[in-house]
């Protein structure tokens, strides 16, 4: 009985890993947001949503390191499905998993520290909305 138990806090503890990595560079960040604006199985066209408005970015720079570094990353975790005539991706079937987490820290807005909130967009509108409610 232990042991099942270990194995199955073992899983929990991988799945958080893959989370947390997922989070680990703005264009993966950017994607996820993109696609909680999506309708589920409605893609979103790449680099467009995996770009920061905030940031100058080359989008065919973005496109090559979707392509070799992010896309098969979040797929393999199962985040993510990707396309690439067009560039594109959809919510995978593990996407919920990241979803609601980001979700959360955006609905948190208001209490994350400025240092986290500042120049990054979807947050600062998010704390300016929860401050109006």
């Amino acid at each position: 009985m232990a042991h099942r138990r270990g194995e199955r806090a073992q899983k929990v503890v991988n799945r958080w890993d893959r989370v947390v990595e997922s989070m680990t560079a703005e264009p993966r960040r950017q994607l996820i947001v993109a696609l909680l604006d999506a309708s589920p199985g409605v893609s979103v066209e790449l680099p467009e949503a995996a770009i920061n408005p905030n940031v100058p970015t080359d989008p065919e720079s973005l496109r090559i390191e979707l392509c070799h570094q992010h896309l098969p990353k979040l797929a393999e975790m199962g985040f993510i499905e990707w396309d690439t005539e067009p560039l594109r991706a959809t919510r995978g079937p593990r996407f919920e998993e990241v979803g609601v987490v980001v979700e959360a820290v955006h609905r948190s807005a208001g209490e994350l520290p400025d240092s986290l909130v500042s120049g990054y967009q979807r947050l600062e509108t998010e704390r300016r909305l929860s401050s109006t409610n």
